[in-house]
């Protein structure tokens, strides 16, 4: 598999998002998936430790720690495990990378993110202890997650001569390209690895939800649901449709689509897709192949403009 870089680390082009790990997969589950991944040549692997409660980062800790040289694990802090252990001030900061190391059953993470912005905490006090990990060796490089293009800017003036973000992780699919609003811009500007979640916008872009159709009862979108309603738009199902089509013309998956497109542009280093199976790991591993032409950019554009 191709790889690309977030800051002084080199990652699969493709990356396994393990949001699943602990809430839809139990342990042997997420063994399974793991393990396809890595016969797949997915080296990045993305968590949190809000994910399952911790159990994300434990079952990650336990698979991996035997070739944690193989590996680049990410993982972030700052939304609420409870009321005593949320936000972005320093003396949290470091608790909660303490936590996150105990539970991945290893002494560094390579990639660390802000999970949110704290607006109770000034930035630069969130950097000022984020740069003390990484001079600590605890931490390799540090990234943040759900923030404006000026927001980017603000944090890059307020780590001074510190350590700055490598990476910033946002939606981002043929569904959702608020990114392109500015934060994509801003990336290049600081030379930023973005690194899209959400980029199969929760399963419409693999072509197995359909309009007139329930979703299947595997899918996450099953049952209705906050999940359902933002994602299974007639907008959202029309405009998968025709790219879908677009795709089979030119001899290719809308999975292949989705994720080649995502490469084609400058700033992603690697696309996250989750997976809660292993062949759902294989193919998202093997659809970044289509070297997307520019005019067949421009063809895509347009075809995503369909409306109901």
């Amino acid at each position: 598999m191709d790889t690309r870089r977030i800051g002084s680390l080199e990652v699969s082009a493709v990356g396994l998002g393990c949001n699943n790990f602990g809430t839809r997969l139990d342990f042997f589950g997420t063994a399974s998936v793991v393990e396809t991944a890595l016969d797949a040549g997915i080296t990045f692997f993305d968590t949190a430790d809000i994910y399952g409660q911790g159990r994300s980062e434990e079952f990650l800790g336990e698979l991996l720690a035997a070739r944690r040289d193989r590996v680049v694990i990410a993982t972030k802090f700052g939304m609420e495990m409870d009321p005593g252990r949320k936000g972005a001030k320093p003396e949290y900061v470091r608790r909660a990378v303490e936590d996150s190391l105990r539970r991945l059953r290893t002494d560094y993470i390579d990639l660390y993110q802000l999970h949110r912005p704290d607006p109770a905490t000034p930035v630069e006090q969130t950097l000022a202890a984020l740069d003390e990990l990484v001079r600590s060796g605890k931490v390799r490089e540090i990234g943040c997650s759900f923030f404006t293009a000026p927001e980017l800017e603000a944090a890059r003036e307020a780590a001074g001569a510190g350590t700055r973000f490598a990476s910033v992780q946002n939606e981002y699919s043929l569904l959702n390209r608020e990114p392109e609003g500015g934060v994509l811009a801003a990336c290049e500007r600081q030379g930023l690895a973005f690194l899209p979640y959400y980029p199969l916008a929760c399963g419409v872009l693999t072509g197995k939800h359909r309009r007139g159709r329930s979703a299947p009862r595997e899918s996450r979108l099953a049952g209705g649901g906050d999940w359902a309603r933002r994602f299974l738009t007639e907008r959202n199902l029309a405009v998968a449709e025709a790219l879908e089509a677009y795709a089979v013309s030119r001899g290719r998956t809308l999975l292949e689509l989705a994720v080649s497109w995502l490469l084609s542009r400058p700033a992603v280093a690697s696309v996250i897709a989750g997976a809660s199976t292993p062949e759902q790991v294989r193919a998202n591993a093997a659809a970044g192949v289509w070297r997307i032409a520019p005019d067949e950019l421009a063809e895509i554009d347009k075809t995503s403009e369909v409306r109901t």
